[in-house]
């Protein structure tokens, strides 16, 4: 099969990743195939090929937003059958035996693996997973709309999730891309009322057309003490701002893998029970509980689709935000759209 592989990390302008010809991989007993239609192309790829994360092997296949087409099967797989559209996300497996994944949050286990850094991803014509870890796509999206729905979407939901908000609260959104998007039109469909924050008029405008409550930037005054707040830019200095906007127990969700320093300096700020919290990967019932949505609503976000062979490109592309929405690589042809 053809793949792109990562064997030395390098910034993404230096093209870091080599498409190259490997053996076709074959599933184990409890093991599907999936040959891979889209794959989306998400930051935490391009921190393992530009060396902010380590690398776990080498050479290594990234991507862990994977759609496709069930082509193969182990022995043992009861609940995939050839044919079957399926998807890949970021979680890959867990022990299944610490206090974590016997308290279901096996987003915490310390023997997890991650698709795309532990194992091989789905930047490649075919991806093998445990079928315990891969999902049944319905036929409502085409595979290059529903692979940003296996991290951002995903993502997005497990950080609404955690900020533990109910129809009639008021959620902050800080920031408006890509996660946001999906939290927002979640959060309406819940009955809780939703303020973006951002500088990007852009985004304003987007935020608007999908029929926010409230609108405006950072230094706007906001009409009413918030519920809830998700932070999407990794900027520390937004913590203390997002915190002066919270009711009493309100819930401050951060959504990056890293930030820049946080600094809380009046302890009033989580004076009554207001609290922090990080996202911290996702669990197989947030991926099953946000495909379940997804198919009830209309989802709406953008993507551009990059060809196969355009892998390198795409990622210097996310590299600089020069893309509109997602960055999706099509793999082969969608014969069911």
């Amino acid at each position: 099969m053809k793949a792109w592989i990562l064997e030395n990390q390098a910034p993404a302008e230096k093209y870091p990743l080599v498409l190259t010809e490997l053996p076709d991989p074959h599933p184990k007993p409890h093991e599907i195939r999936i040959k891979n239609v889209a794959c989306g192309v998400c930051r935490t790829d391009i921190h393992i090929a530009e060396g902010d994360l380590p690398l776990k092997k080498s050479p290594l296949i990234l991507g862990h937003e994977v759609t496709g087409i069930v082509d193969e099967i182990g022995e043992k797989v009861s609940n995939f059958k050839i044919g079957d559209r399926a998807g890949i996300t970021w979680l890959n497996s867990t022990c299944g035996k610490c206090k974590f994944c016997l308290s279901n949050r096996e987003n915490l286990c310390l023997n997890a693996h991650f698709t795309g850094w532990d194992m091989d991803g789905g930047y490649a014509e075919y991806s093998v997973v445990s079928a315990d870890f891969a999902y049944h796509l319905n036929e409502k999206y085409p595979f290059v709309e529903m692979a940003p729905l296996m991290c951002p979407g995903i993502a997005g939901y497990r950080a609404l999730r955690l900020t533990k908000l109910q129809s009639g609260d008021k959620l902050g959104l800080y920031g408006f891309g890509p996660t946001a998007i999906y939290v927002m039109q979640v959060a309406k469909h819940k009955g809780i009322e939703v303020y973006i924050i951002t500088r990007s008029d852009k985004n304003k405008l987007s935020a608007k057309q999908l029929g926010a409550d409230w609108i405006g930037g950072y230094d706007d005054t906001i009409p009413e003490m918030l519920d809830g707040g998700i932070i999407f830019p990794p900027a520390g200095n937004l913590v203390s701002h997002a915190l002066s906007q919270l009711d009493n127990g309100g819930r401050l969700v951060l959504g990056p893998v890293t930030m820049t320093p946080i600094e809380i300096k009046d302890y009033n700020l989580i004076w009554q029970e207001r609290s922090v919290i990080s996202l911290a990967h996702i669990t197989r019932k947030d991926c099953i509980e946000f495909l379940q949505i997804a198919n009830e609503i209309d989802l709406k976000a953008s993507i551009e689709v990059f060809p196969f062979e355009d892998l390198p490109e795409a990622i210097i592309r996310v590299r600089q935000g020069k893309v509109n929405g997602n960055a999706v690589i099509q793999i082969a042809e969608d014969e069911s759209a």
